[in-house]
């Protein structure tokens, strides 16, 4: 597949490149064509608003004209004043938009000619109606020189209408023939381009079909592999919980061989110094005294085995409960560690293995308090919930970052193995400087 793609790729690349050089190309000539066809069309209705703009200032100073000639109220001078002096500006605004264009330019030179008479006129005209000309004004108004003058201005206007109309023509054709070639342009690079999309589909499809094969083989092997880690999980699961188990039957069997054992050696050892006390009365008064000192190091010895003991299997838990093992774990916790303990502990329904479970969650959890929370305060509640039980554990120490807590630390996932095997769910909640919540749901035993 890829010894047939590369080729293709070759060839199809560059006439895409190809292509998209021509559509640019015949963009950019219409865009330009269209552009100089825009301009010449503005010089061109810009010209015809000059023209008539002229026009309308000559027959301005026509009209002021001929009402002061009739009426000799000269308030018709204003406006022929005014048309006088705009006729300069319009002239040479006029002129200078034709300097490019030598034919509208001869017309133009011809009309400002016969304009240039036709202000004499009036110009003399006003003059001798001022002065009292009466003969002189009167016969100029009632010949044809002012008419011929006015007739032949209008002429060369038109022709310069009719010329900047032609042109506009021409530049609307040019506009047109332009988006005709843009027209022709993209239709042909739109056919090519559906071939060459037809020509990329027909290779897509044979690409996804193996692509597809590939995919199902991923998956496969993919569902193989997760197949092989929900089973191994399961086993480790397994496993964990079996060492789990025993664990606590290798803590059980060394509680009962030092409670047994070593209990009674330590209370053998204890009567025995009691007899020699008894016997040597306070005849040797330095005697008696390391017997005292005896006596109390055997009562420490027995109460670092009880205490021993009862860490590794508390037998409170079966002679007492749970409720009463845990006012026991705490109270002695609080009096070692100097933590206030608050506990709040309902009677609840949980079998002897969920007991245990509870009672090593408080016990890890007050272990964790002592090593790293630096907490002066702690609370501790158990309550009943529909059909849960619930502990938790709370303190007002340093915390830490629940996402940051290191691989090598075993006593949370050994707590949350715990509770997880037991049925239960698990949620640790902490962040620095803000303490740590604890909270255990078990299934109530039925």
């Amino acid at each position: 597949m890829k010894q047939l793609s590369i080729p293709k790729l070759m060839i199809s690349l560059p006439l895409a490149v190809l292509g998209a050089a021509i559509l640019i190309s015949i963009n950019e000539a219409s865009f330009h064509a269209s552009t100089q066809a825009t301009q010449n069309i503005e010089k061109a209705e810009f010209a015809r608003h000059s023209v008539g703009q002229l026009m309308h200032t000559v027959l301005d100073a026509e009209t002021g004209t001929r009402g002061f000639l009739l009426t000799g109220d000269e308030k018709y001078l204003q406006p022929y004043d005014s048309a006088r002096a705009q006729l300069g500006q319009d002239l040479a605004q006029l002129r200078r938009q034709l300097t490019d264009q030598p034919e509208e330019l001869a017309a133009f030179e011809l009309m400002a000619l016969h304009i240039s008479r036709k202000q004499s006129e009036n110009d003399l005209s006003v003059r001798m109606r001022k002065i009292g000309n009466d003969d002189a004004w009167k016969f100029m108004l009632t010949t044809d020189v002012g008419k011929q003058n006015m007739d032949a201005i209008r002429i060369q206007s038109e022709k310069l209408m009719a010329s900047s109309l032609s042109k506009m023509e021409v530049a609307h054709s040019q506009i047109d023939h332009s988006l005709m070639l843009s027209r022709i342009g993209i239709a042909a690079i739109t056919l090519a381009g559906l071939l060459a999309f037809y020509m990329y589909l027909m290779q897509t499809e044979a690409l996804l079909a193996a692509g597809t094969r590939e995919k199902q083989s991923l998956q496969n092997e993919r569902d193989r592999l997760e197949a092989q880690v929900r089973d191994r999980t399961a086993k480790l699961a397994k496993l964990a919980t079996y060492l789990q188990e025993v664990r606590e039957d290798e803590r059980g069997h060394l509680a009962r061989e030092l409670h047994d054992e070593l209990g009674a050696l330590l209370t053998a050892a204890k009567l025995d110094v009691a007899r020699i006390r008894s016997r040597l009365g306070s005849s040797v008064p330095e005697a008696t005294e390391r017997l005292e000192h005896l006596i109390s190091t055997l009562n420490s010895g027995i109460a670092l085995k009880r205490r021993i003991v009862e860490d590794l299997r508390p037998s409170s838990l079966s002679h007492l409960g749970l409720v009463a093992s845990l006012e026991i774990l705490t109270r002695e916790f609080a009096e070692r560690s100097g933590i206030e303990i608050k506990t709040a502990l309902a009677s609840v329904e949980l079998g002897g293995s969920a007991q245990l479970t509870v009672y090593r969650l408080v016990q890890e959890s007050l272990t964790n308090m002592s090593k790293y929370a630096k907490a002066t305060h702690a609370d501790i509640t158990l309550q009943n919930n529909d059909d849960q039980v619930i502990i938790e554990v709370s303190d007002n120490g340093q915390g830490f970052d629940t996402d940051k807590v290191a691989t090598t630390s075993h006593g949370l996932a050994g707590m949350r193995h715990r509770v997880e095997a037991a049925g239960g769910q698990l949620f640790i909640e902490s962040s620095p400087g803000k303490g740590t919540h604890i909270r255990a749901n078990l299934p109530k035993t039925h």
